[in-house]
């Protein structure tokens, strides 16, 4: 009986690696919203990471978490750092800024697990005085662990349903007069 277990198990472990050593090493996960702003007065929210954690879902989650802010306030190398309970330890730094267009942010995570991943945000015109603004994050997922991890863990579930909200809570700023 034990060994019939025993053999169970492997069989489960083995199937478990194939699954991850087969899923693509890439991963995005992307939301979008129409906003009732023009770009000028959304960007801020974005590009200063004060004024983000605002409205930042994960800072709402864990509200307890200490914030620390270096480099210039805005624009590239302004650095966030957070380190909480809900939302582990990291840091992010804008490393491409393109006024009203374009932020790109290196995001390096510490605890609970290690990487580095990137995130992207994007301003389009949409229409008289509305902007259509993009929150992306995207990286690799490299080693046998990260995969395992990836199929418990989806990227996508944990964070498409943040930057929704997040979105939705910005657009709510920039609405108000």
């Amino acid at each position: 009986m034990l060994k019939k277990i025993l053999i169970g198990l492997a069989v489960i472990v083995v199937g478990v690696l194939v699954v991850a050593l087969v899923q693509p090493p890439d991963f995005r996960v992307e939301r979008s919203l129409v906003m009732a702003a023009p770009a000028e007065n959304v960007f801020p929210y974005f590009d200063n990471h004060k004024k983000f954690n605002e409205w930042n879902p994960w800072a709402k989650m864990d509200p307890e978490a200490k914030n620390t802010y270096s480099g210039p306030e805005s624009g590239v190398g302004a650095v966030a750092s957070w380190d909480g309970k809900k939302v582990g330890k990291g840091s992010a730094t804008i490393i491409e800024w393109k006024a009203n267009e374009r932020i790109v942010e290196r995001m390096d995570w510490k605890e609970p697990m290690e990487g580095t991943n990137t995130v992207e945000f994007t301003f389009k015109p949409e229409g008289e005085n509305k902007t259509k603004v993009t929150w992306a994050m995207y990286g690799k997922n490299e080693g046998v662990m990260a995969k395992v991890v990836s199929l418990f863990m989806s990227c996508e579930r944990m964070c498409g349903p943040e930057f929704e909200k997040g979105l939705a809570d910005v657009a709510q700023l920039v609405a108000k007069p």
